[in-house]
This record gives C-alpha cells, structure tokens and sequence, in this order.
C-alpha cells in the first residue's frame, strides 16, 4: 500500500526531495517516491510498502521515465522480499506494469536474478533479500554514472554538429533528474550546455496529453535557471520554419535492435520536421534502453493509454468531475485515441548518444557493436 505524505522540500537537490529513495522505519522497510503526477504545484511524498502500491504508481506514471523505472522496478523486487511477499509474482508485475518500456523489466530482471542467486546458494531468505537490494542500489549508482558520461558524450557531439554554439535545442516529453538516478538524458545534455555557457534556448513541447514538458521539463529547467520557453507540441513546425531549432533533443523508452526509437508520443513528427529542416535530431539514453530482442519498430509494443486523458485535463488542487478525475474538454461519451509513444525509424536518427559513446549513423550493426562493449565493460 502507499501514503501521501507532503514535504516542503527546502534545501535539497533541483526536484526538492529525492526522487526516489530507500527507507527502513521501524514497522519495516519502504520505498519513497517523489509523486510527479503532483508537480509543480506541490512535492509529495508516495510511501510504498509493497509491489502493488509501487505497479500503481508507474500505471499511473507518478513514478517515470526510462531510467528511473529500471530503478523503481529493482527496488520493488527487493521491497517484495524484504517484506516476505511472493517475489517472482512481484517481479512479473512489476515488469508488465509498463510494457513499452524496457528498462523496467531490465531491473526488476537484475534484482530477481541476484534474488534467485542468492537463495538458492544459501537457502537464506533474509540474504536473499539483501542481495536484491544490493542489486538495486548498484543500478542506482549506476544510472546516476551513466547519466555525468551521457551529458559529456552529448555536449561533445553537440558542439562538433553545431560549432558556432549558442545552442538552440529542442526537448520533448521529460528527461531530467526526475527520470534518473542522476540528472536524466537528453536533458542533462542540454544541462551540460547551459553551465558551459553554450546553450542560447531550451525550447520545451508542452508535451500532450499529460504536459510532462509544461509540468516536469519547464519545473527542471527553472530550477537551473535556464533559458526556456515553452511551446505547445504543434507548435513546433512553425518554430524549425523560423530557423529557430539548432537541434533536437529526445529520450527513449525502448531502442529496437535496427535503431526504432520508442519515445513519448509526439517525437516521431519531431523527427519528420527536423530532416526535413536538415536539423539534427539526437536521442539521448542508457545502453539498457536499447533491447537487442526486439528486432524492429514494428515488434515493439505500444502502450494505450485510457481515453480520458485526453478528454480531460488534470490539474493540481482544481475540483474535478470528469470520470477520469480531470476536467472535461470534450462532449460525454468521445472517443479518443492516446498512444503513449510513437515509434520513429533509424533513417531519421542523426545519432543515439548513450554512456558507452555516439552511434552516427544508426545501425543495426553499429548498436550491436556498442552493447557488445558495453557487456565487456560490465564484466571486466
């Protein structure tokens, strides 16, 4: 189950209160979130005590993005074991609480495996435990490494495409410290830039349906005290005809072996108006993120999101009437359409920056290459 607790959040990192984090209080160990569906009205606290609380707050994306769902989904493995709950029934939920995005059945797959190891070599359902919490620390340490190396990487690349800098980049959806163990993707790349005194605009897409760029990315970007304006999402085709886009920005929920990038909906029309303006369009994220078992973009699956969000919008402390608990904006009854990400082919990728380096251009050979790397770095 989980608890609402509301801080004030004085002092702390950009978000104001982690966001996420591992307890231990005395009527047992839990694992808090930061709720982002409450953003930026408001920080609250969710106080998960087992894996079902924790699958609702990724179902209802008070917890998300790439990265941070990985890390999410080792947590609540551990969490399940640590409070003695079935933890392969835990697992299965955790990891089909989300479908598009890989990164979460990544880690909750690394804290079963190290849950598994561990039992069956001591019998010890206690250590079994530890060592599922210890796999989940380590891919938090991890993220948050991974994320320093991709803002270097993606600055490098940014300053060689665009060596005249005075950036003016692009970003959709969310992609900072609220989806990381560190300071996000594309993000941090554009982070980089503003402390390099390289970044002349960060424009941010409103983001539809559920305004991850108005509430969370403009949140972001006014705690760094960076230029930012903010855009509705059709708003984007008139700004590349002004000239006024150097480069975009993305993250990825999934990358299929041949370089399809799974992103928020709204990234692929991106991706058509940035070749067609010859500006270069860069999806930034961990080489977890990329699933070597899905062949293509067409064998990833997309999540459907409930109608609702569409027909109504949601808006923190406003009194509500509409069956989803926003405010109506179309007629009872409309059916909607609401994909939660669009899938956007290699072609139209000018790079995929991740921890391990830049693939340009995007391969299938050139991923393979890349992970393979990566495996290597790992085990040695």
């Amino acid at each position: 189950m989980a608890d609402q607790d509301a801080r004030s959040g004085e002092g702390r990192r950009p978000t104001g209160i982690p966001v996420l984090r591992w307890e231990e209080p005395p009527e047992g160990p839990v694992l808090v979130l930061l709720d982002q569906t409450r953003l930026p009205a408001e920080e609250v606290e969710l106080v998960c005590t087992d894996a079902a609380a924790l699958v609702e707050a990724i179902r209802s994306l008070a917890v998300r993005g790439a990265p941070l769902l990985g890390v999410a989904g080792a947590y609540g493995v551990a969490l399940a074991a640590a409070r003695g709950f079935e933890v392969e029934e835990a697992a299965a939920a955790l990891a089909g609480a989300r479908p598009t995005a890989v990164n979460l059945a990544v880690g909750v797959r690394r804290a079963q495996a190290a849950h598994r190891e561990a039992l069956a070599r001591t019998g010890d359902p206690g250590q079994a435990a530890a060592a599922a919490l210890s796999a989940a620390r380590a891919l938090h340490r991890e993220d948050a490494e991974a994320s320093a190396r991709m803002a270097g990487h993606g600055l490098a690349l940014l300053d060689e495409l665009l060596p005249a800098g005075g950036h003016r980049v692009l970003t959709h959806c969310n992609t900072g410290s609220l989806v990381s163990g560190g300071e996000g993707t594309a993000f941090a790349v554009a982070l980089a830039a503003h402390r390099s005194g390289r970044l002349r605009r960060l424009w941010v897409d409103e983001t539809r349906p559920l305004l991850q760029g108005a509430r969370l990315t403009a949140y972001e970007a006014a705690r760094n005290d960076m230029a930012y304006t903010l855009l509705t999402d059709n708003a984007a085709g008139s700004l590349f005809a002004a000239g006024e886009v150097d480069a975009v920005l993305i993250g990825a929920d999934r990358i299929a072996a041949d370089g399809s990038v799974a992103n928020k909906v709204g990234s692929y029309p991106l991706a058509v108006l940035a070749r067609y303006h010859h500006v270069p369009f860069i999806v930034v994220a961990p080489v977890t993120t990329v699933d070597p078992d899905t062949p293509d973009g067409a064998s990833i699956e997309v999540e459907q999101r409930p109608g609702y969000e569409v027909t109504e919008v949601t808006a923190p402390q406003v009194p509500v009437a509409g069956a989803g608990g926003g405010i109506p904006v179309a007629p009872l009854g409309t059916q909607a359409y609401n994909p939660a990400f669009d899938v956007t082919p290699p072609e139209l990728v000018t790079a995929i920056v991740t921890e391990e380096g830049v693939v340009s251009p995007v391969t299938n050979e050139a991923l393979a290459a890349l992970c393979a790397r990566s495996r290597q770095v790992t085990i040695s």
